[in-house]
């Protein structure tokens, strides 16, 4: 592909990211209503902590493993149908049974499809821009992706309106919006210019670890600083937790849940073309201070006004890091060897999120939710200066 091409966004970056966009609809239908799901059927605060950070887990070490052997086969579009398929047929076993093993085994599993596709997805959206597009083409996948994290509650909420408490039911519907997602992924299809390898010797599941023995040292810098800040960005689960402890309802939740969605997608977009225009560093560092900001929010603020302008800023924190530092991390390694490096850096971070969801759990139950909500808004400040004065733009 041609360098004149690629300052387009290619048929194969659309499609992607309206697999994702329906795939975030079938997921975010459930996922405002998990806690309170969780809660009805007996799950406590530790063990919605222990859940959440365990699935996480689970799919960043998958991300690191099949981002590697997307990498050693040079084939993308396997691993990326494959990923999405199982996700879809995963969410509407939660409605089967109650049992915590169940449950557990069921998001599991789901998380695991999530493993399989990143990695490869997120070198594929790399292979289809360049340096100086890769905010605005991982931007725009983003965006599309967190429309669906809109959309998808919508349906939830209107469901729930006319049909209180029907979480099962809920459930089986996620699985339509899913199905359309695998039916997308039929219009991918891997480069003819990449070579694939079929007959290598499937390596270790933590195999991708050596890939920091020689990965270079700018983007080593980076993961350290971003994995300290994930040690105490717990799931999102905690915050709407919190808004439910200061005696919101279900609807109300899911309303500001929304809004935070609507304003993640509308922004991840423009803070791509930011961080195209002005660094990655700059973008993603900003990312960081807003984050501070609202867990300071959360911890001392409460009222519904207070809590919309909070996740509006939440909305923008969530715009201005995630998809940044995926092009900045692409940005720091060889084309060969994207969704290693992504892989390697989701797997980690998703261990650093389960400590942090469980250590969030243990300190809401001992200490309070404020403490917790202080600890992580001052974590964000440190990786704010790390970011500044440790981690450089250049390769070297």
């Amino acid at each position: 592909m041609n360098s004149a091409r690629k300052q387009l966004i290619s048929r194969s970056v659309w499609v992607l990211s309206f697999v994702s966009l329906f795939t975030d609809i079938a997921s975010e239908m459930l996922y405002p209503v998990m806690p309170v799901y969780l809660r009805s059927i007996g799950f406590s605060v530790l063990l919605i902590g222990v859940l959440e950070g365990i699935a996480e887990a689970t799919a960043g070490l998958s991300k690191g493993y099949f981002g590697h052997i997307s990498d050693l086969k040079r084939k993308r579009v396997s691993f990326i149908r494959s990923g999405y398929s199982i996700s879809a047929f995963a969410k509407p076993l939660l409605a089967l049974f109650t049992y915590p093993f169940w449950i557990l085994s069921v998001r599991t599993m789901d998380r695991l499809g999530k493993g399989i596709r990143t990695g490869a997805r997120d070198a594929l959206l790399s292979a289809e821009s360049n340096t100086q597009t890769k905010g605005k083409v991982f931007g725009l996948h983003r965006g599309m992706d967190t429309l669906g994290a809109a959309i998808g509650p919508a349906m939830a909420l209107i469901f729930l309106f006319y049909y209180p408490g029907k979480y099962r039911i809920l459930f089986l519907l996620a699985l339509i919006p899913g199905l359309i997602a695998i039916w997308l992924t039929l219009l991918l299809k891997d480069s003819n210019k990449i070579k694939s390898s079929k007959s290598i010797k499937w390596p270790g599941f933590l195999s991708f670890i050596n890939y920091f023995k020689t990965a270079r040292p700018t983007y080593k810098k980076l993961v350290y600083g971003l994995w300290f800040f994930t040690l105490f960005n717990s799931s999102d689960i905690f915050l709407l937790l919190m808004l439910k402890h200061t005696g919101l309802g279900d609807l109300q939740v899911i309303g500001i849940y929304i809004f935070y969605n609507l304003v993640y997608a509308l922004f991840a977009y423009p803070f791509g073309a930011l961080g195209d225009k002005l660094g990655l560093k700059f973008t993603l560092m900003g990312g960081t201070l807003i984050f501070s900001l609202v867990y300071f929010g959360m911890a001392f603020l409460s009222g519904i006004q207070w809590f919309l302008l909070i996740f509006f800023f939440y909305g923008l924190y969530a715009a201005s890091t995630e998809s940044i530092a995926k092009a900045w991390i692409s940005n720091l390694v060889n084309a060969n060897e994207t969704a290693t490096a992504i892989g390697a850096y989701e797997a980690f971070r998703s261990l650093a999120t389960l400590l942090a969801s469980v250590t969030a759990g243990l300190f809401w139950l001992r200490f309070g939710p404020q403490v917790t909500f202080t600890l992580s808004a001052i974590a964000a400040l440190f990786t704010f200066f790390y970011l500044g004065m440790v981690v450089k733009t250049s390769t070297k």
